[in-house]
């Protein structure tokens, strides 16, 4: 997966849209989501200090346009003394300033934001939202998330379980315990999950805890993966398989892959 975002569509209702609620404001809204303006460019610092003083007047206006246009601000650049008027809007019952005040903590973590987030997880009722924690826990690795993201890749919808796939990766690589234990739920949510695009975060995932994991685990995931790569019913998830295996740099691993390609298995 790299730095991209991985392809993914769900109707309305999968992702927990309700258009008694949002109406048409939040579709408005969330035709740009904040996750897609990260690290779109890198500005310079004088730049950044800018728009860092504005989107702090920005937040402290009241109204609700310009704290948007806040958050949005908050979403690509990081300075502390944003963090003291963030974590309210985690409260805010508006779930477009919820979704953009989950992605600015995820841009800017602080400890005081973990159980906010982690409780918005468990009980927010609107998709966006959740998805959105899914993707910011993964800057929180050390702090206790690993468990919350492996129910989210168990149970969600899957634009939560997209990317709590993801952020197993970044959990599970603080530490042997939490890598075993990311790479568990990730080999069955590879297997049997049902979304393509679940699937390939799963194989990308894997990937990047490979060097955290110790035997058998290593075995069975470069097992689990050969099998992806030869037998999955989406292409794109094969490929990711395969560019997971590949990125292990193992001579073993890459001339099985050899193998399998001159033996017509692999193209």
């Amino acid at each position: 997966m790299a730095e991209s975002i991985p392809p993914f569509s769900s109707s309305p209702a999968e992702l927990g849209f309700d258009p008694e609620l949002l109406a048409g404001e939040l579709a408005e809204e969330l035709a740009v989501d904040p996750l897609d303006a990260l690290d779109a460019t890198e500005p310079t610092d004088a730049d950044i200090a800018v728009e860092c003083d504005l989107g702090l007047e920005l937040l402290g206006s009241g109204g609700k346009d310009d704290r948007l246009q806040g958050l949005r601000i908050f979403c690509e650049h990081r300075d502390p003394r944003a963090i003291p008027q963030l974590l309210p809007l985690l409260e805010a019952s508006c779930p477009i300033v919820r979704m953009s005040a989950v992605y600015a903590l995820g841009r800017n973590p602080d400890r005081r934001a973990v159980e906010p987030l982690l409780a918005l997880l468990r009980q927010d009722s609107n998709g966006y939202v959740r998805k959105a924690v899914a993707w910011s826990l993964g800057n929180y690795p050390d702090a206790p998330v690993l468990n919350p993201l492996i129910r989210s890749l168990q149970v969600d919808i899957a634009a939560v379980r997209l990317w709590a796939a993801g952020s197993l990766a970044d959990a599970g690589g603080t530490g042997l315990a939490k890598a075993d234990q990311a790479a568990g739920q990730l080999l069955v949510s590879l297997r049997i999950d049902s979304e393509p695009a679940v699937r390939s975060n799963c194989a990308w995932s894997l990937g990047r805890l490979f060097d955290h994991l110790v035997e058998p685990r290593q075995r069975d995931l470069v097992e689990a993966l050969v099998l992806v790569m030869l037998h999955d019913i989406d292409a794109t998830v094969r490929d990711e398989a395969r560019v997971a295996l590949e990125q292990l740099e193992s001579p073993a691993v890459l001339d099985r892959i050899q193998t399998l390609v001159e033996e017509g298995l692999v193209c």
